[in-house]
């Protein structure tokens, strides 16, 4: 543990050079409204951020074990340092944690911990964690207040936005779950910076399907930066989470609960979520979504929809970023169709798939047949 922590410090930028360029994104939403603070070194300053939510409540930081062992330590000695006792929950990393044994074990930790209904959770980590910690907070004792404190690019530009938080269940992914809204998102970029390549890559997928369902500016923008992005240029990568941020702020508050326009921000997932079950999440989530995104391109293709030079648009898009665009032998067909079915967005019966008739412009369809999908995965695995 170090004497004096430092968040967003990763050689590529001084947060206190460019503390300037913090934005804010809101999510006007009534009651429920947050803000979405971006920008490097916010963990550092976390403990005065979190003044508004003082005094006399008690935070608890729940994460996961590679974030405990890393991250945390250095935020509870800042906590410390600032006279504030923040005991920390910890689950085993992994997509398999990610289930209601878990959440048990973490509340019954709380209460041993002294939570109550004024209790504050702060959600560090990357996706599972904020949909764990999500979870948990809109359950216990009928729901607490959380934060979320995102320290993955997927986690910033998507998963810790919007109010979904969700477990899963051997039959597929994050099939028991809450609409709940945190109190504040706090995108700490310069975090970014200590990521693999892999996690960051997961992150791009969804920023590039921003891109394919709402704004052909900001996959333009991925187009012409790709080195930038890859390389987190600090306002480059600013701008990307924020515009992120932006498209799904915009999309929840005119469909919080996923009743019409949010199922947009599906773009990918139908066939990708039933990758990821498929390879038992050995497969991580940006990259099923890459590949999902591939096949909803086809069956826009096919249908005479999309054009095809938008899907090789959107190839070389991934590809440049290293992502995968065609599926393993690994993942049947079989388990594709079965997985599918048994998706969230199946209603009545039918499968709501999200096509793409241009880059920046969605629309949902809901007779999208077996057949239709395996042509498009026989196409996708080239």
């Amino acid at each position: 543990m170090t004497s004096e922590p430092s968040f967003g410090a990763c050689g590529k930028c001084d947060p206190r050079e460019i503390a300037h360029i913090w934005e804010t994104v809101s999510v006007p939403l009534g009651e429920r409204s947050y803000d979405i603070l971006v920008g490097p070194g916010l963990l550092s300053e976390l403990p005065a951020l979190l003044d508004e939510f003082r005094p006399g409540r008690k935070f608890i930081l729940v994460t996961d074990s590679n974030v405990a062992d890393f991250l945390a330590h250095d935020l509870v000695a800042l906590f410390e340092s600032a006279g504030m006792n923040v005991p920390v929950v910890t689950f085993p990393a992994g997509e398999e944690s990610k289930c209601m044994d878990t959440i048990v074990s973490m509340a019954r930790e709380m209460i041993a911990l002294g939570a109550d209904r004024g209790s504050v959770i702060l959600a560090l980590g990357g996706g599972v964690t904020g949909d764990m910690a999500g979870f948990l907070a809109s359950v216990f004792m009928r729901g607490i207040e959380f934060i979320q404190l995102p320290t993955t690019l997927l986690a910033q530009v998507d998963s810790s936005v919007g109010g979904k938080t969700g477990v899963d269940l051997p039959e597929g992914k994050n099939l028991l779950g809450t609409f709940a809204q945190p109190a504040r998102v706090y995108a700490d970029i310069g975090v970014l910076c200590t990521l693999p390549a892999r996690e960051l890559r997961n992150g791009i997928a969804e920023v590039i399907k921003y891109g394919m369902i709402w704004s052909e500016d900001l996959f333009s923008m991925l187009e012409d930066n790709w080195w930038d992005v890859i390389n987190l240029e600090p306002l480059t990568t600013a701008e990307i989470v924020k515009q992120s941020c932006t498209i799904k702020a915009d999309v929840v508050s005119r469909d919080e609960r996923e009743g019409g326009l949010r199922r947009i921000l599906n773009f990918g997932h139908t066939a990708g979520h039933a990758v990821e079950a498929s390879s038992d999440y050995s497969i991580p989530h940006g990259e099923a979504v890459s590949m999902g995104m591939m096949v909803a391109a086809c069956i826009s293709r096919n249908r005479g929809l999309l054009p095809p030079e938008a899907v090789s648009r959107l190839k070389a898009l991934l590809q440049r970023f290293g992502l995968p665009t065609s599926i393993p032998g690994t993942v049947t067909d079989e388990d594709i169709i079965r997985l599918i079915q048994h998706d969230k967005k199946v209603r009545d019966g039918k499968v709501h798939f999200v096509l793409c008739n241009a880059i920046g412009k969605t629309l949902i369809a809901d007779d999208v047949s077996s057949e239709e999908v395996i042509r498009a995965v026989t196409e996708v695995r080239g």
